[in-house]
């Protein structure tokens, strides 16, 4: 028994029947590809692909325009911890960054196609929010440093 979910297909189904898989991708909408030897990616119609596109371009303008008063800025900083509960480990003018930061790579993955930008903003100020979560480790992030120690990884 497969444990793959009902909307995805594997290469190889693909492979060997292309005419079955694009019947069933349009009846989905949209259709993942698994692949063992790589990353999985969706098989869709253009069209919904557009409307996608379309979505995120409205919601990223809608956004920006918000941002661009002083009550809808507060409103957008506001929800922050609604949207990333772990936000609430952020001061005011933090979420405030945040919510501009994420605003502007918002804007950038609808304008631009630069999406990775977005989930990088979210990851680092998740990074922040759980230094600032623990006492202990925010205290030694606090401590004054000198040298280079190197590649930072990422916090356990």
């Amino acid at each position: 028994m497969s444990s793959r979910p009902a909307d995805s297909v594997t290469f190889s189904d693909l492979s060997r029947n292309p005419r079955a898989v694009a019947e069933r991708a349009r009846r989905l909408g949209r259709l993942r590809v698994t692949h063992r030897d790589s990353a999985d990616f969706y098989l869709t119609s253009a069209d919904q692909e557009e409307q996608r596109d379309e979505n995120l371009m409205t919601a990223a303008r809608l956004f920006g325009a918000l941002s661009r008063n002083q009550s809808g800025a507060r409103a957008v900083a506001t929800a922050m911890t609604e949207v990333f509960p772990w936000a609430r480990h952020l001061s005011v003018a933090e979420r405030s960054e945040f919510a501009s930061e994420l605003v502007a790579a918002l804007s950038d993955a609808a304008e631009l196609a630069v999406e990775r930008k977005a989930h990088e903003v979210i990851a680092g100020w998740r990074a922040t929010a759980r230094v600032k979560a623990d006492k202990g480790l925010y205290a030694a992030a606090l401590e004054p440093t000198e040298g280079d120690f190197g590649r930072a990884g990422a916090p356990a």
